[in-house]
């Protein structure tokens, strides 16, 4: 099968999966829905394309997320990616930066294992990452009701956080931001990774910015720029 433990190997991996060594008795049927769902311990699901499920094992509840394709490679490739090595399969990637953000006390999730699966001149890939208890989707909360000032600010805190620790989030959204009472987290890191300069950094903000108009948040609230955003970039810009 090929495992490579984190803590024991944490430079090195030699086969399809990767496991943190704090996992006891994993299997690797663990990455298919049917597994779950065969035990009735599916408690939730999420993701555009359906790709995410929440998941209980024992008093934790995990996330199991199968990788999917989106834009124009989306319809003809489905879950395929092109096979550059195992070094570059989006699991092993994902599992690493964040095994590394998670360690250095950052607003990420624990991840808990990863595989790919080769097939010819393409690989499918899966993660499992520890399901952050008590928080919601930022998409999901401005769509009852926008955030206060102190949320917002709390929001732009967290993402500073990453950008000061150069990590770069490919694809930072509402969905990706999530909400708890005191806390801010940041999932999916597909893509993700450490880098220098910071003219990246601007065009994430940015991007987050078309997610909430694309969701209708300004629509809502035509004060949005003014207000609510402003107080996110305030909070970003007076984080250390």
């Amino acid at each position: 099968m090929g495992y490579a433990i984190i803590g024991k190997q944490p430079d090195r991996f030699d086969g399809r999966v990767i496991v943190d060594d704090r996992v006891a008795d994993f299997d690797e049927q663990m990455f298919t829905p049917e597994y779950w769902y065969e035990r009735s311990a599916v408690v939730g699901s999420a993701g555009g394309r359906g790709q995410v499920l929440f998941v209980k094992n024992g008093d934790e509840q995990w996330v199991l997320r199968h990788y999917h394709r989106g834009g124009a490679m989306r319809l003809p490739l489905k879950d395929r990616y092109v096979w550059a090595g195992i070094e570059r399969t989006r699991s092993l990637v994902e599992w690493r930066l964040l095994a590394e953000l998670h360690v250095e006390g950052l607003p990420v999730p624990r991840p808990l294992a990863a595989r790919h699966i080769r097939d010819g001149l393409f690989y499918r890939a899966d993660l499992l990452t520890e399901r952050i208890p008590n928080v919601r989707a930022m998409s999901e909360v401005v769509s009852e009701r926008l955030p206060g000032v102190d949320d917002w600010r709390a929001i732009g805190a967290c993402i500073r956080r990453l950008h000061d620790a150069g990590v770069y989030h490919a694809d930072l959204n509402a969905h990706n931001i999530l909400l708890g009472e005191d806390n801010v987290f940041i999932v999916d890191f597909d893509r993700g990774r450490r880098r220098g300069g910071g003219s990246w950094k601007k065009s994430n903000l940015k991007r987050l910015n078309r997610s909430l108009h694309k969701i209708g948040v300004s629509l809502s609230n035509p004060e949005f720029e003014q207000t609510q955003w402003a107080a996110l970039l305030q909070g970003y810009q007076t984080s250390s």
